[in-house]
């Protein structure tokens, strides 16, 4: 009995299970035919044969199991064909079906929207949000829909609703920004980075770097600095705005508005390091020396006892050298001068590291600007054997060396001093600089191919800077061995440069001289290129600057823009020329009028920025910056 029992329930059991696998294997093959049905339309829609993957569709869609599969795709070749009544059909069927679901909902919308009835879908779309506008995460899948389908004015819709039932303002100030942005509206938008970056002030730097890609036109910068100097007033105690204003001050080269927020930052939040002299340091790596000898003078009277003293003190020192050095013809007592400002600097601070730099800066004066060389070979050999100097100002002390070895005419030493540092400080920007430097004696040596190979390796593992200049040698050694392969040109231009560099004024005027005459006639010393000619009227005007012979030098930088106004040197000599009639011939309503022409015709030079704020300047835009 217990035996046929068994057999009973092997039986029984043996038929549940083939009746389970037979259903199994069903589902399988449906699901199967299922995904070859969708695969087929599919290749229909990528053939053009939209009807025919309509019709699929339509089977498939019988099966309520295949609409997750098929929704987006079937819903969207439904408006694609004009078919909004059949669309409209489908959606409703499936809201009924699954009312709790928003996005069917959205469809409707977005069915109406695509069959012109604009009332129908504003009505559908307003009723979603509201119904949704409690719960922050429905309203921001609601937002990315709408936004999906370009219907922006409904997404901020959606998180506008958001914070008006929440009273919050602080809700969606990222995801608003950029719906703002994709609308347009720029103010909108910068309002609500602004919103952000109060809430998020680790995140100061990603939305600066937002605003200066988004805010591409001056009037658009202008206005954010308005609105930031509202805040600022409305929220003296927010660092955040205070910072931003700085920096839009910065974006347009405005560096005594800078400077006057620095303070204000400054006196107001009491930071170890002080923001006045980071401005300080900007402004004069800019040229403008006179903001940034303000800056310093503020810093070594209200910082006497920080650590930001000492650099701000050599940075007075600093800024008052350049401004001696762009004022033509140099005044030799000011060197002077200096040279005693530097040397009281270091008998105060003699194992400071800044006074290691004024030593530096002493020896160059000495060297380029009163031609001792000997007292300045002296002074560096000092900060060389000097046992508390680093290496890395060692370094520099010794590239300072080999240029004034240069000076005095003994490359020999010169290429010495700059390969030892590019092997003690391999890998560094100092030691990629005596790369550069060992890269231009080779050209001033008329040596090209080995400059080309110095050049090569520095245009791609370097700083910006020495790449720019590595560039910049590289291109017009290829310009000028193209179609002269032996160089003669340019042997004689590079020679031309040395001999500039050694001081030798009116032996290298004279040889421009001769150059310029073989280029122009083609015939001396069988000279067939014409391409230096722009480098050679670059080169001689900014001679002529500096012998304080303005009027030559504005006539050769005419000739550039004359002769060359679509080459590289245009913008180079057309901004020049602003600063001649700005700084040296103070013909303020010609130099305003090249600047004003100047932005016009080279939008995107380097230079635009500098241009837009000297013409501001001129007419009395910073006249009344607020002196907080």
């Amino acid at each position: 009995m217990h035996s046929t029992n068994n057999t009973y329930y092997i039986y029984i059991l043996y038929k549940i299970t083939s009746v389970c696998l037979l259903c199994i294997s069903s589902v399988f093959s449906l699901q199967a035919q299922n995904t070859a049905d969708i695969q087929i339309a599919k290749e229909y829609e990528l053939k053009g044969e939209k009807e025919k993957a309509l019709s699929v569709y339509e089977d498939l869609a019988k099966n309520f199991g295949n609409v997750p599969l098929i929704h987006n795709d079937y819903l969207a070749l439904m408006l694609d064909l004009g078919k909004y009544k059949d669309a409209e059909d489908y959606v409703e069927k499936l809201i009924k079906r699954l009312d709790d679901r928003i996005t069917y909902r959205l469809d409707l919308g977005l069915v109406y929207m695509k069959a012109g009835d604009v009332q129908k879908a504003e009505k559908q779309f307003k009723s979603v949000i509201k119904a949704s506008a409690a719960d922050v995460y429905k309203v921001k899948s609601i937002s990315d829909y709408l936004a999906s389908h370009r219907l922006t004015d409904y997404a901020v819709m959606a998180m506008q609703e958001a914070r008006h039932v929440h009273s919050n303002n602080t809700l969606f100030t990222l995801e608003l920004a950029n719906l703002y942005r994709l609308q347009g509206n720029r103010d909108a938008m910068v309002e609500e980075y602004l919103n952000y970056v109060t809430q998020t002030p680790g995140n100061i730097n990603y939305v600066k770097n937002l605003l200066q890609i988004l805010l591409t036109k001056p009037e658009e910068m202008e206005a954010l600095e308005n609105l930031l100097y509202q805040r600022v007033q409305r929220f003296p105690d927010s660092e955040v705005y205070s910072d931003l204003l700085i920096w839009v001050n910065l974006q347009q080269k405005n560096f005594y508005g800078a400077f006057i927020q620095a303070r204000a930052y400054d006196k107001r939040f009491r930071k170890e390091t002080s923001k006045t002299l980071e401005i300080a340091n900007i402004a004069l790596s800019n040229e403008d020396f006179d903001n940034a000898d303000k800056g310093y003078s503020y810093v070594v009277k209200e910082f006497n006892n920080t650590d930001n003293y000492l650099p701000a003190r050599l940075g007075q020192i600093r800024a008052r050298e350049a401004k001696v050095k762009k004022s033509y013809p140099v005044n030799r007592d000011s060197v002077r001068y200096l040279i005693q400002e530097y040397q009281s600097f270091t008998d105060n601070y003699p194992d400071n590291p800044n006074a290691y730099e004024a030593l530096l800066n002493q020896a160059l004066l000495y060297a380029y600007l009163l031609d001792e060389k000997d007292a300045a070979i002296d002074k560096l050999n000092e900060l060389i054997e000097n046992p508390r100097v680093a290496p890395y100002i060692k370094a520099k002390a010794k590239l300072e060396l080999g240029d004034i070895y240069m000076l005095k005419e003994e490359p020999w030493e010169s290429t010495l001093l700059y390969s030892q540092v590019e092997r003690s400080q391999r890998e560094t920007p100092t030691g990629y600089e005596a790369k550069l430097r060992n890269a231009k004696l080779s050209y001033y040596k008329g040596e090209f191919a080995l400059a080309q190979e110095h050049l090569d390796i520095l245009k791609e593992a370097t700083t910006r800077e020495i790449a720019n200049d590595a560039m910049d040698l590289s291109i017009r050694i290829k310009e000028n061995t193209t179609f002269d392969s032996a160089g003669t040109a340019l042997s004689e231009f590079a020679a031309i440069e040395l001999l500039l560099y050694q001081n030798k004024v009116d032996t290298a005027l004279a040889r421009m001289a001769t150059l310029k005459e073989g280029v122009v006639k083609g015939h001396a010393e069988k000279i067939s290129n014409t391409s230096i000619l722009d480098d050679l009227y670059w080169l001689e005007a900014n001679v002529r600057l500096k012998r304080a012979e303005f009027d030559q030098s504005y006539a050769l930088l005419q000739k550039i823009m004359e002769e060359y106004g679509d080459d590289i040197l245009a913008d180079d000599a057309f901004f020049m020329q602003g600063e001649i009639m700005e700084l040296y011939k103070k013909e303020k309503d010609l130099a305003m009028e090249i600047y004003r022409e100047f932005l016009n015709k080279f939008p995107g030079s380097v230079y635009a920025a500098e241009a837009r704020k000297r013409y501001r300047q001129m007419r009395g835009d910073f006249d009344n910056i607020p002196n907080q």
